[in-house]
Order: C-alpha cells, then structure tokens, then sequence
C-alpha cells in the first residue's frame, strides 16, 4: 500500500491547485498516467488514458489516437492489470475502505458471475461508440464516461473543485447529484467487498485485463509444486482461482496468492518458483 500512497501523492501533487481550487495546465497534461487520474483533479499532473481516448474519438478533427492506444498497449503488454493493483488511486481509495472493519465481508455480489462483464459493456459503449456517434450540433461527441459514470473524477476532481469554488456549487444539477450518488454507492460498498468498481465498472481495468495473459508480467504455476490445495484462491480478496487460472483477466497482480501458497507454486513468467514467494506489498 505504499508504493500506492506514493504514486497517488506524485501524480497528484500540484497543491496550489487544491489551494486556488484550480486546475494544473502545464505540460504534464499532455502526458498519461498508467491509473485512473482525472485530469480535472486540481493536483493531477497528468491525464488519464481513458479520459484522453474519448476527447480524440469524440473530437470533430480526430477520430484515432496513435499514443494513447500505443500507451495503453505498451503498459498493458508490460504489465496487465499490475496497474491496477498497485498504481490506481481509486483502487488505492477502496483498498482502504475494505481495510475498515464491517459486520460481514462478501467475496462477491450476487451475479458476479454476470457483473463483472458490465466493465467491457461500458469499455465499449460509453467510452467508445457514445462519443462516436452521438455528436451535437457541431459534430463533437462527449467524454460519456467520465460526464456520467467515472467516480474517481467525483472524489479526486468534482468534490474538491466544488468545494473550493462557490460560483460552482450554485451551478449544481441533477448530473453531479447522479455521479455523487454513483460514487456513495461505490465507496459503501467497498466497505463490504473487495474493489467493487474494478471488479465490474473500470474501462481502464477492462483494457488492461485482456492483456494479462501475455503481459511480459504474468503469472505461472509449478505444477511440480502445485498441490490444488486452493489457498492461493483462499487468499484472493477477488476469489480467483489462480491454481486453475493464473493470468485471470480479473486479477489486479496484489501478490495474495504468492505469499499465500505453502509450496510456493506460483511465480512470474520467466522466473522459477524456487521458494515461497516472502515479499509484502505495503
């Protein structure tokens, strides 16, 4: 958790910005950040890569976006969802809400089984084809995702940017009344189970899980070790079974199961699992 708290605090560390209650334009914005980062938080440095995909698709000049596809691609084929384990702020902001102690904690919700597809839906439908092809009289589209579904934009950017600007908070409408009620629902339930929106709402996680698989960090079993004993898939706050399916596109890359594993079966890709696996992530 802090090489979490870490990154959050670099990506994000314009503080004059939560100061002024304004927003950071330097040069930084030209650049992406691997997590979900919204530009409009008053301390981001930089952009987020779905933000940034549908300003180019919805764009009446631009329909294609050669470096934000290729910085996805290149921190997907790196990584996978690594990203989403360790360099997220929303998922930084959930893992501490799960820390809190509740009455009783689910590994899954009901229809998780469905759930967890609604993130590709979304991928395709409102950051993609929305912005594509519902264009105003102009011929622009709209960022669809980050306007009405995008929480971490509510937390990091909306609420600060509101709380620090009067003129804003007399302009509130129905639509920040939707995503603040989006972004309570998300954070209650992160009280009850593990990263419910990377589970079944993140694009970004989407896109990243498809590359799991072949990342050039990926996981692989020893099946001269591997017992099935199932404490991999005990350990993992998103119940993976990761002795059956290491390179899940739902894993975040924690490390759970490795430190969990008694015969230390699971290890990367291009290493051996000489030992169990000792390291933390803190």
């Amino acid at each position: 958790m802090l090489v979490q708290l870490a990154f959050t605090a670099l990506t994000n560390g314009y503080a004059a910005g939560f100061a002024k209650g304004s927003i950071y334009k330097g040069p930084g914005k030209f650049i992406c950040l691997p997590g979900l980062n919204c530009y409009s938080c008053p301390g981001a440095l930089g952009s987020c890569p779905i933000g940034s995909l549908q300003a180019v698709i919805g764009s009446r000049s631009y329909r294609f976006s050669f470096y934000v596809a290729g910085f996805l691609l290149l921190f997907g084929a790196l990584f996978g969802r690594l990203v989403c384990g360790w360099l997220c702020p929303f998922g930084l902001v959930q893992d501490l809400l799960y820390k809190i102690p509740f009455v009783k904690k689910l590994r899954r919700l009901p229809g998780d089984r469905w759930l967890k597809y609604l993130k590709y839906v979304i991928l395709a439908g409102f950051v993609i084809v929305l912005p594509l092809t519902v264009l105003d009289i102009v011929g622009q589209g709209q960022p669809w995702f980050c306007k009405y579904i995008c929480p971490s934009g509510t937390l990091f950017a909306g609420i600060p940017l509101i709380a620090s600007n009067p003129p804003l908070r007399a302009a509130l409408g129905w639509l920040f009344t939707w995503k603040a009620a989006i972004l309570a629902v998300l954070l209650l339930l992160s009280l009850l189970v593990y990263r419910p929106f990377c589970r079944y709402l993140c694009p970004l996680g989407a896109i990243y899980g498809l590359f799991n698989p072949a990342a050039l960090y990926r996981f692989r079993i020893d099946r001269e070790k591997c017992t099935g004993c199932g404490a991999c898939q005990k350990a993992c706050k998103l119940d993976i079974p990761i002795h059956r399916t290491p390179n899940s596109p739902e894993c975040i890359r924690c490390g759970d199961c490795r430190r969990a594993c008694p015969h230390g079966a699971i290890c990367t890709a291009n290493r051996r699992a000489a030992r169990p696996f000792r390291e933390t992530r803190q």
